[in-house]
């Protein structure tokens, strides 16, 4: 069964009851019995977003899926729909939630609607560094580095983030 890696953020509301609640629906549909791996939470400059835009919260989860990436994209969205959030006019505008298909497995995906791994992890520390927390020696598809080294290679203006919430371990926050 795949380990799935999903990115979360928020910008809008309580973020962090934001983000909680949206770790829950993942626990939720993660296999049971299975790790659910959970990093710490962030405060981040927002990036390519319009002025003004607030800062986010992010984290990144990792679970096992019983499904497909098509499925559990479908689940995503829906997430994203029920906390709240609604189509926005403007590309990267402020969200109540953000949920991100980061890696499905080994699945090496590039069409319209969905594309695997990630194609911007490697570039947004705000992504990198959490994983890294629960993931360091992940190689993903297509990288001859892990995780934690494309961390230290990274080359950001990203200003550091600020630490929020520590990680709880196996456990949805």
């Amino acid at each position: 069964m795949p380990r799935v890696g999903i990115a979360l953020g928020s910008n809008l509301g309580d973020r962090l009851a934001n983000l909680q609640a949206a770790r829950d629906c993942l626990l939720e549909i993660a296999t049971p019995g299975e790790p659910f791996l959970s990093a710490s939470i962030y405060q981040t400059e927002p990036l390519r977003c319009p002025p003004g835009s607030p800062l986010f919260y992010n984290s990144v989860v990792e679970i096992d899926f019983e499904g497909g990436p098509f499925e559990l994209l479908e689940i995503t969205q829906s997430i994203e729909r029920k906390l709240g959030r609604i189509g926005v006019p403007a590309r990267n505008a402020p969200r109540v939630i953000d949920v991100d298909l980061l890696y499905f497995g080994d699945a090496v995906i590039d069409t319209e609607a969905l594309v695997l791994p990630h194609p911007r992890i490697g570039e947004r520390r705000f992504v990198l560094q959490p994983l890294a927390e629960i993931r360091p020696d992940l190689a993903l598809p297509g990288q001859a580095a892990n995780v934690a080294e494309l961390l230290i290679r990274l080359e950001s203006t990203e200003p550091p983030l600020v630490l929020v919430a520590l990680a709880i371990r196996d456990s949805p926050l």
